[in-house]
């Protein structure tokens, strides 16, 4: 595989967000006043931070509220018309075993709960927080959903003062916790599986069962969730053009996670949802420096192979380098030589290697490896492979290649038809 490219190919797509179309501002009753439209760039300490159902980030200040991390702000009630005024707390309910609750948005004022879908206000609401939330208090300061893997259960977490009440979405019930090394959050946001206390013009990241904080803290917001002129990742970038597209690495992990690696940056996309983004990484795989050269997922663990060197991680919400490691591949795999792409199947134990024009089958069960298959393939100079429920994607530059199974590739003679790298596999502009 050639060396990365210049760490720019995913940094430029970095703040590439969808954001719902700007909604016309509201005129004002005849001789009223609206309040003075807020500029987040100036310093903002937000009310309430949450996606809505579409995956757009709100920023709710007093009347008004922010959809997406760039544009002015708006005032709220054209998105929520019966909440008047500031909120206390906003979050979106992670609550698979109930789709009728699932995704709502739930925004809380002094003694009430609202309840909203698509802008809707939901049937019987607003509530009192205790009828919905028992246990919880009253005037809240921040709230945050915590999803079961990175939470104990499905949960969500209610700040007040330095207290944290974690609700238990299943049983009801509330745990009580005092995390007093921690700033007083006025919002709270869960955010590509991290999670962030805002206070003030900064954030705080901690994490949300123990409430540690690791790494140089507070940090300037406008830095990291906003596009702000003079301000760090905010800038100005245009998005990186599919046409110019050239990973290192991708893979799917048994928890759905899907990742591109380019130099020394990563991108996650199955959360497209919330926006692409992209970050070092040594973010989330703080051993592996400057790229990686193939990367595939088997049996709960993310293996990354750089150079002659394998590095596996545990792959849980957090990744975590299993002792031990990195080992050699010749060690690990019983090969030796570059590996230019790597991928396993879902509920498969082979992983197919690709080196140069040929594909190596290693069964991943089996000590010391044993190489199942050695075929040539009609392909050289594979960037990238994945492997997924719509088959297997091989990508080089700009393009991809789509095979239905493992054993069509192993077969096949003559290359397929290369199809292009499109803006919805990867947010990158067509």
């Amino acid at each position: 595989m050639e060396p990365v490219v210049t760490r720019t190919l995913f940094l430029c797509v970095l703040f590439t967000i969808s954001t719902a179309a700007p909604l016309q501002d509201a005129a004002g009753e005849a001789g009223t006043t609206r309040p003075a439209v807020p500029d987040r760039c100036a310093g903002v300490e937000f009310d309430a931070i949450t996606p809505n159902e579409k995956g757009n980030t709100l920023f709710f200040k007093g009347n008004h509220v922010w959809n997406g991390f760039t544009g002015p702000a708006q005032f709220s009630n054209l998105y929520f018309s019966e909440v008047n005024g500031p909120v206390n707390a906003a979050f979106r309910m992670h609550n698979t075993e109930n789709p009728d609750d699932h995704d709502h948005i739930y925004l809380f004022k002094d003694d009430k709960v609202y309840s909203y879908f698509n802008q809707t206000l939901e049937e019987g609401y607003p509530k009192q927080i205790q009828e919905d939330f028992p246990g919880v208090p009253t005037h809240l300061d921040a709230a945050v959903e915590c999803p079961k893997g990175e939470c104990m259960t499905d949960s969500v977490l209610f700040f007040k003062g330095q207290d944290v009440h974690v609700y238990d979405i299943a049983t009801k019930t509330v745990k009580t916790k005092t995390w007093s090394h921690l700033p007083s959050c006025t919002s709270a946001f869960r955010w590509l599986e991290h999670y962030y206390c805002f206070h003030g013009q900064n954030f705080t990241r901690f994490h949300p069962v123990s409430g540690e904080v690791t790494g140089v803290y507070p940090k300037d917001a406008r830095q990291y969730f906003m596009s702000c002129p003079n301000f760090g990742h905010g800038g100005h970038r245009k998005p990186l053009k599919c046409r110019d597209v050239k990973l290192n690495a991708a893979t799917s992990d048994d928890g759905g996670r899907t990742y591109f690696f380019a130099g020394p940056i990563y991108m996650r996309v199955d959360t497209h949802r919330d926006g692409f983004h992209a970050f070092p990484i040594t973010r989330a795989w703080k051993e592996v420096n400057d790229g990686v050269d193939s990367v595939f997922s088997y049996d709960r663990k993310i293996y990354l192979i750089k150079g002659d060197q394998v590095y596996i991680y545990k792959a849980d919400a957090h990744f975590t380098l299993i002792e031990g490691y990195p080992k050699t591949v010749k060690e690990e795999l019983g090969i030796e030589g570059t590996v230019d792409a790597a991928f396993v199947c879902p509920n498969e134990n082979i992983v197919h290697i690709i080196q140069g024009n040929r594909m190596r089958d290693i069964v991943l069960t089996a000590t010391p490896r044993v190489i199942g298959r050695d075929v040539p393939l009609p392909l050289s100079d594979i960037d990238a492979a994945l492997c997924g429920g719509d088959g297997i994607k091989l990508f080089k530059g700009s393009q991809f290649y789509h095979y239905e199974t493992p054993m069509i590739l192993a077969m096949g003679r003559i290359a397929p038809v290369p199809e292009e790298i499109t803006s919805a596999l990867m947010g990158c502009e067509d």
